[in-house]
């Protein structure tokens, strides 16, 4: 066996001729941009090669800097597949040219795949798994590698990676890290489900769920390039500081041509201006919406037409008798096809029926002749008589704003009491001076898809999905009908007053009935001692989901309790004293009413508190986040603070991944 710091030199001098050839690679790329601009080729053709050569380009521009392999895997000699074979594992493939073998392999590669999989007791053709550990925020300096494990699976040698839990476990500083190489066997298996398979992940808090969903997204631009750049891929977050927070990951493994984006910021047809209180929020929020929208657009076509149509065709019209056209409307109407496709079906039969009488009396006529007749004026304006063009805004104002036209589209849909909440106490004088609440983008979403079908991703990810009502699930559904759906969530940490109890209703809202539901339970992030308090907290929430469990044995939680709540700013601050004290990020988590108090606490305090690793978070803002060190501030207010407070109460304790601290001046509600 090679000496370690012989084979640490080794694998030094292996990185820096990596590096020589990644510097390569870029380089490369960039002159290929250049000839392609010069290429003989036809205007199109020439548009095309040339994005796809700057956006190779640009990838290897933007690869964040850091360690360019994580792994090594030897193969055994044999019928391994790969016999007598050594290959380096990383986050993007690395040659000295294309057609050399590499000198590092994509960890999406199907090689790589084993790195991941193999055990003593399955090895899969592996005889030794090589990791290698480098230096916290390593910028990829060959120096930076300070260790190596090697497992020796042939031989049955199986243990616990000190370097895995040493990454798994180190301080969260700054944006979320990808976990490519720190992939779990069961998270792996997600990781690499195939393009057209929707599924849903239900993981407990420090699961790794968000990491897999983004590591999904990265393997699906890898495998499937072509197919999921035609559609795109979308990748759906709570809010901008959550997006902010994963920023870096696909980035740092090869991929930027991701759109990372928020629902409301998909269907924000205007500015959200107007605001809705709980109860219209709720029902404009609730599946039954959707049955009274579509009763409202389409109560505009007209069947009761009563007179004839005659179309002009030089010195002869053509007549098409009030039985016939309604006989049109009425079928191209029983065929629900988007409205505006149900207008042109509408004039197209119309123009078949001229066609057909102008062909009995005087022969075929030409595309010409089609073309006149769609465009006669009679035609028209019966289409528009009958099938009038309309904008969503024009059907949620009028049914918002009027008491007879919502009571027609919401008989036995919604009670009398559901109506007057969604009416408006004050119908503007057009749609355009109305105020639109967040609520309404949701409707006029579903208008808009109802008249339109929106082109759609080829694959999303949607992130707290937990979080998501069946209108809004609805738009997703939308944005993904000819892709597939990577749902990731939690049910305890369901936060809005319309929040999923169950999977099945959501998958059935977003299109995807058949998806599977996948649980993660084994917390790699959360310590143990954490997981045991929440897990008393869960008991109380209102969701069948499994209690979590937590491969982490340090961690710490304490309390810190105060005589009144006029004490609570002080201990605080002194709760941040001590955390800083270790390394790490802090958070102190509060509710939203206390969290202007405590950033001034914090800032008058003497001596002043540094702030560069401290964050003050409203418990409304800091689902999908962690913090080394979470000052949790009275438990009770973040309770009593909104409907479902004890899943929110959930979320902010789940936050810290090494120490929680709670602090205190009333009882733990739980």
């Amino acid at each position: 066996m090679t000496p370690p710091e012989h084979a640490l030199d080794r694998e030094r001098a292996h990185h820096d001729r990596c590096r020589t050839a990644f510097a390569a690679m870029a380089a490369d790329a960039d002159e290929r941009v250049v000839t392609g601009e010069d290429v003989s080729a036809s205007g199109a053709d020439a548009e095309v090669l040339g994005h796809r050569l700057r956006s190779h380009a640009e990838e290897l521009r933007e690869l964040p800097p850091g360690p360019l392999f994580f792994g090594r895997l030897d193969f055994a000699r044999g019928d391994t597949g790969h016999p007598g074979q050594s290959y380096h594992v990383g986050r993007l493939r690395i040659t000295e040219h294309p057609a050399a073998p590499p000198l590092v392999v994509d960890w999406r590669a199907p090689v790589s795949r084993v790195y991941y999989q193999a055990t003593a007791r399955d090895p899969q053709g592996v005889a030794v798994r090589r990791r290698f550990g480098w230096a916290p925020g390593s910028r990829g300096d060959s120096a930076d590698l300070t260790g190596l494990e090697d497992e020796h699976l042939e031989q049955g040698e199986e243990r616990v990676s000190g370097i895995v839990t040493r990454e798994i476990e180190r301080p969260r500083v700054g944006p979320m890290r990808d976990i490519a190489a720190t992939i779990q066997p069961e998270q792996d298996d997600l990781v690499r489900g195939d393009l057209d398979v929707s599924v849903c992940v239900q993981g407990a808090p420090g699961t790794g769920k968000t990491a897999v969903g983004l590591h999904r997204a990265a393997y699906l631009l890898y495998t499937h390039p072509r197919r999921i750049r035609r559609g795109g891929l979308l990748v759906l977050g709570p809010n901008r500081t959550f997006l902010s927070y994963i920023s870096e990951v696909l980035p740092a493994l090869g991929e930027t041509g991701v759109r990372q984006s928020t629902l409301a910021e998909e269907i924000a047809r205007h500015p959200v201006t107007g605001t809705d209180d709980g109860r219209a929020a709720v029902v404009k929020h609730d599946a039954r919406m959707a049955e009274v929208l579509r009763r409202a657009l389409y109560a505009r076509v007209r069947t009761d037409r009563t007179d004839s149509l005659a179309v002009p065709d030089g010195s002869y019209r053509w007549r098409v008798e009030p039985e016939e056209l309604t006989r049109i409307v009425t079928d191209v109407r029983a065929g629900e096809p988007p409205y505006d496709v149900g207008r042109e079906r509408v004039r197209d039969r119309i123009v078949r029926a001229v066609r057909e009488r102008a062909e009995r009396r005087g022969g075929p006529r030409g595309t010409a002749w089609v073309r006149r007749i769609e465009r006669a004026r009679p035609v028209s304006a019966y289409v528009d008589a009958v099938w009038p063009r309309v904008r969503a805004e024009e059907v949620v104002a009028g049914l918002l704003g009027d008491p007879e036209a919502l009571a027609a589209a919401a008989e036995g849909v919604l009670d009398a009491e559901e109506q007057k909440a969604v009416l408006w106490t004050r119908a503007p004088r057009s749609w355009r001076s109305a105020r639109w609440s967040a609520a309404d983008l949701v409707l006029l979403d579903e208008v808009a898809g109802l008249v339109e079908h929106p082109a759609g991703y080829g694959h999303v990810v949607v992130d707290e999905a937990q979080d998501l009502s069946p209108m809004e699930c609805r738009a997703v559904a939308r944005r993904s009908a000819f892709g597939s759906l990577t749902v990731l969530g939690d049910l305890a940490q369901g936060t809005t007053p319309w929040a999923a109890r169950s999977w099945p209703a959501v998958l059935r809202h977003l299109g995807k009935p058949d998806a599977a539901v996948i649980p993660l339970t084994t917390g790699f992030r959360v310590p143990r001692a954490v997981v045991a308090l929440t897990n008393r907290l869960l008991e109380r929430l209102d969701v069948d989901v499994p209690a979590a469990r937590s491969l982490r044995g340090d961690g710490e939680v304490r309390m810190r309790e105060v005589a009144g709540p006029d004490e609570v700013p002080d201990a605080v601050v002194a709760a941040v004293r001590d955390a800083l004290e270790r390394e790490g990020s802090v958070g102190v988590v509060a509710a939203d009413a206390d969290v202007p108090r405590l950033r001034r606490a914090l800032a008058g305090a003497d001596p002043e508190v540094p702030d560069e690793r401290v964050a003050v978070v409203p418990a409304s803002l800091v689902k999908g986040l962690e913090y080394d060190h979470v000052v949790a501030v009275e438990p009770a207010a973040i309770a009593e603070a909104e409907e479902r407070g004890l899943h929110r109460l959930y979320v902010v304790l789940t936050r810290a991944v090494s120490r929680l601290e709670v602090v205190r001046a009333r009882e733990l509600p739980f």
